[in-house]
């Protein structure tokens, strides 16, 4: 039995690539599951000062035209008059959320809306279920 020492023997890695690749695959899926959950004490928050609740007006429109507001009904045509002599004296940088009903005619709503951007106020949303 002869040994050839001018040979140079080739090392099989694939296997171990594999299991390396596996291994990290695992790894990466896995970790951003992990929670940490560490104690932590929040420091005492001083009683002082309680926030204010944010104003902000409520408009509704049933399914047939009916407009609520500030506890009042008004049909659509007697709306727009109303609702600048109701809010003369409101600010105009509070929040009006509008809540209408699904089966309005799109038209309906925008005239609504167009209503209350008309009167001077900025910040206006239609509410959603959901």
């Amino acid at each position: 039995m002869q040994y050839n020492w001018d040979d140079n023997p080739d090392l099989n890695i694939t296997p171990l690539v594999d299991i390396m690749l596996v291994l990290m695959a695992i790894l990466m899926v896995t970790a951003p599951t992990i929670i940490y959950q560490e104690q932590i004490t929040l420091p005492k928050g001083s009683k002082t000062q309680t926030l204010q609740k944010v104003k902000s007006l409520e408009i509704r429109m049933d399914k047939n035209g009916v407009i609520y507001f500030m506890k009042d009904r008004y049909k659509p045509l007697s709306f727009p008059d109303r609702f600048l002599l109701k809010t003369e004296s409101v600010d105009k940088s509070i929040p009006v959320y509008i809540r209408a009903d699904e089966r309005l005619k799109y038209k309906d709503v925008m005239f609504l809306l167009k209503t209350v951007k008309e009167a001077g106020f900025s910040k206006v949303s239609l509410v959603t279920d959901g």
